[in-house]
């Protein structure tokens, strides 16, 4: 790999008993790249991202995440590398932590600020980083007394915190209000634009969620891709149409995409 690659994956596949659930599945992402994974409900998006973000194992395959390899490294050193928004860790946030010590505890890839020893940077860019997401003035509420959106904001931040080099979303929009998506989508879009911000995968049910500077997508269809490649060539009406077995059409304006029926 030397670099070429944030991520590869070679021929894996994921099994659950007599049933493949994801797979055979070749995918790679380059630095800077920005990938969306779509895919109808049971296609392996779940699946697919919990192999990225090194919480199980492929059933065959191999895995190789920041110039390692999945299985020959050791984890916690790893995770460090990655940032996680969604899902994979939102029912793991203890609801009596300060939202500060939130973000702050993604310097240590943990969850639960203990006896860990933070300097002012952490602090600096802590606060930084709410402050991008329009969360600042939470900083000294307790995660639990939080809404929905404020939540997403607030793991998005925990995210970034360690300056990831492959950042992880899981249906970040998933249960906003449309003010909520636009506000979080719009701010999405000025970090996907920083020259520096790490490659990204965003995993969704909805076109409409796909952030500007999204410059890949891949459709998963059964466990296996169906298609994949410049996300203007992938996000098509034909392409989702089939995938979702109804006449769909797909009107682009700008660099957003919406759907009709």
């Amino acid at each position: 790999m030397a670099g070429e690659y944030v991520l590869e994956l070679r021929d894996i596949s994921v099994r659950r008993g007599e049933r493949e659930i994801l797979g055979p599945l070749n995918f790679a992402i380059r630095p800077q790249e920005r990938w969306v994974v779509l895919g109808p409900n049971g296609a392996g998006k779940s699946t697919l991202l919990q192999i990225l973000a090194t919480r199980i194992f492929p059933t065959k395959g191999s895995v190789h995440l920041l110039d390692k390899e999945i299985g020959r490294v050791d984890l916690s050193e790893l995770r460090t590398r990655i940032g996680i928004c969604g899902a994979l860790i939102s029912e793991d946030i203890p609801a009596d932590e300060k939202v500060r010590d939130v973000v702050l505890t993604a310097a240590y890839a943990i969850l639960g600020r203990w006896n860990e020893a933070y300097d002012l940077w952490d602090e600096s860019r802590a606060v930084a980083l709410l402050t991008t997401f329009g969360v600042r003035d939470l900083a000294e509420r307790t995660y639990g007394t939080l809404s929905e959106g404020e939540r997403k904001r607030v793991q998005i931040s925990r995210a970034l915190m360690a300056d990831p080099e492959l950042l992880l979303l899981d249906e970040p929009a998933a249960g906003l209000d449309l003010g909520g998506r636009e506000d979080l989508l719009r701010r999405f879009s000025i970090v996907a634009a920083d020259p520096l911000a790490p490659a990204s995968i965003l995993v969704t049910h909805h076109i409409e969620e796909i952030p500007e500077g999204t410059t890949h997508a891949l459709i998963l269809k059964d466990g296996k891709a169906a298609v994949s490649g410049p996300v203007a060539d992938v996000i098509t009406s034909q392409h989702i149409s089939a995938i979702f077995e109804l006449p769909i059409t797909v009107v682009r304006e700008g660099n957003r995409f919406f759907a009709r029926s």
